[in-house]
């Protein structure tokens, strides 16, 4: 039997639930045989900001156990640069394109989103839980308020479904997500990176300049993974699980915890080749247990709807 792999975000239709994960993937156009980036169900863009951004200085990236810290801090080439330099192969590639958005103020996240309304992309993944920069990121996703106010803005200027990346660096993660939805967001994406820090003992000082950084990869993954369902149990939104999705079974427990699609991050940088690879092997794990649907692992976990 094959499974049907086809789901739905909202109004945005994919041919199956994988995409990659913002930020660790370009901007979706490079290097697309080597990735066989044309079997996903979308493609997320690198975060784009109204202006070109260097990032932040190195060093950049520091490997921990089953992990990464990274703070590159949104460098990206702006969002001209982008319409101009990288949709158009975007758009070769088949899958839908999702474009992560950035902004230091609730202004400029509009700004971004009503340049790329000339593109006609897809959709957009509002990035308002950026560990790395100094204005913006965190201070918007830390707050219901900030964010209702960044997606009521942006909401202005589309009608086009709306995803919001949510931080896990809050105490109440369901509160911001319910802010974005009230103000029109279509679902939610969780989740960014966890805030970490390591030291140079040899220099008895911070490794980053920025002293914390954001931690991905397989040892975020049975946090994301609560946070999905601390979401997917008290939220009717589409949702789009992430932290440290590696295997199908990986993808499979987001799903069943209540993610309708999953994107794949750190493990492009070892495979670029993985998230293509997941549709595969997402597709054998569900055959096997006599799936037709993978619809039908959605928010499938027993009791997760059941109040403690």
């Amino acid at each position: 039997m094959t499974c049907d792999l086809s789901t739905d975000l909202g109004p945005l239709g994919l041919a199956n639930p994988v995409m990659n994960a913002s930020g660790t993937f370009g901007y979706g156009d490079e290097w697309p045989r080597l990735c066989n980036t044309a079997v996903l169900g979308a493609i997320v863009t690198k975060t784009l900001t109204l202006e070109p951004r260097a990032g932040n200085p190195p060093p950049r990236l520091q490997e921990t156990p089953s992990g990464l810290l990274n703070s590159i801090g949104l460098q990206n080439v702006g969002v001209t640069a982008f319409l101009a330099e990288h949709l158009s192969a975007l758009r070769a590639l088949r899958p839908p394109v999702i474009a992560s958005v950035g902004g230091a103020s609730a202004e400029e996240f509009a700004a971004v989103v009503e340049r790329l309304e000339a593109g006609a992309l897809e959709a957009y993944e509002l990035n308002v839980s950026c560990p790395n920069v100094a204005q913006g990121g965190l201070s918007f996703g830390r707050s219901p308020g900030e964010t209702a106010r960044v997606v009521r803005g942006v909401r202005r200027v589309t009608q086009r479904p709306l995803f919001v990346k949510l931080t896990p660096n809050v105490t109440d993660i369901v509160a911001i997500g319910r802010a974005a939805l009230d103000e029109g967001a279509t679902g939610l994406t969780a989740v960014n990176t966890f805030l970490g820090m390591e030291i140079d003992l040899e220099r008895s000082r911070p490794r980053f300049g920025r002293v914390g950084a954001g931690l991905s990869g397989p040892a975020i993954r049975p946090l994301a993974l609560y946070r999905i369902w601390e979401l997917a149990r008290s939220l009717d939104c589409p949702l789009i699980g992430a932290g440290g999705i590696v295997t199908a079974r990986d993808a499979a427990a987001f799903m069943m915890a209540g993610a309708t699609a999953v994107q794949v991050g750190t493990a492009t940088l070892r495979d670029p080749a993985r998230p293509a690879a997941l549709v595969t092997e997402l597709a054998t794990f569900a055959e096997a247990r006599g799936l037709a649907r993978i619809r039908d692992l959605v928010a499938s976990l027993e009791g997760l709807r059941d109040v403690p």
